[in-house]
């Protein structure tokens, strides 16, 4: 029996153990441990072309490593596709908007949650008549404040809006881990910061796991922070133990 389960420990819902990633001569990851556990509120940071968007590409399926491994709830999901890592429990959003522009807030929420079950879809039957689907997005939607709102046409939503919204879509597959790949990319100062407390707003008992290269935002959403740089891991800790490290301001801020 694993030591953690002896003591009583969570499992980890995301283990990542010497995960690498090699382009040709180019060693974009290289051994990355790493551990997500229940609850957890987990940011990875670092300057760009440190490798951030290789190593959740790694994670999500996108790419396949070159060496070490990828567990999700305990499964080796290595080589697994992204759509069988959704089915275990894990959610991601993307820096690129994917919403429908000229559809409300609710009908988009209802064609996510639609996709997701295995059901007889008539297209000239209203989506809101589907009543189990219409009610998880009605939730959904009222986790998050956004049920007063749900009539507005995404088009009329400001930007850092509709990047709320798509974190609503990836909620719909009820995930247990989920990862946020730059939430707050080309967002205003503002929207910034109504996108941290969007976050913090969240179930406490998700697990989040955020690529982010905005440093204010990521002290302000997670509690522990990794660092990467060229591709490697090179302190993690709490956000006030990153916040003060020497060491990470020289390579990441360019001073010292």
């Amino acid at each position: 029996m694993p030591d953690d389960a002896m003591k009583g420990n969570p499992a980890p819902c995301l283990s990542l153990e010497g995960l690498s990633k090699s382009f040709g001569g180019l060693r974009a990851v290289s051994e990355v441990n790493l551990g997500v556990y229940p609850g957890d509120r987990k940011g990875v940071i670092g300057p760009n072309g440190a490798g951030k968007t290789t190593l959740f590409n790694l994670i999500t399926g996108v790419l396949l490593p070159t060496s070490g491994q990828v567990r999700l709830f305990g499964e080796d999901i290595t080589t697994w596709p992204t759509h069988r890592r959704t089915l275990l429990g894990m959610a991601r959003t993307f820096q690129i908007t994917a919403l429908f522009p000229k559809l409300t807030v609710l009908e988009n929420v209802l064609l996510a949650v639609q996709g997701l079950r295995q059901m007889k879809f008539v297209m000239w039957r209203l989506l809101s008549s589907y009543r189990d689907v219409y009610d998880k997005a009605r939730y959904l939607l009222e986790r998050v404040g956004y049920w007063d709102r749900r009539d507005v046409k995404i088009r009329h939503l400001s930007h850092g809006e509709r990047r709320q919204i798509e974190i609503v879509l990836a909620l719909a597959s009820d995930p247990k881990l989920l990862l946020l790949d730059e939430p707050v990319a080309g967002l205003s100062t503002g929207e910034s910061h109504e996108m941290a407390t969007f976050l913090r707003s969240l179930d406490p008992d998700l697990a989040i796991l955020m690529i982010e290269h905005d440093m204010d935002v990521a002290f302000a959403v997670v509690d522990t922070i990794a660092v990467l740089h060229y591709g490697e891991i090179v302190e993690e800790g709490p956000t006030k133990q990153i916040r003060a490290s020497a060491r990470i301001q020289e390579i990441y801020l360019g001073v010292g």
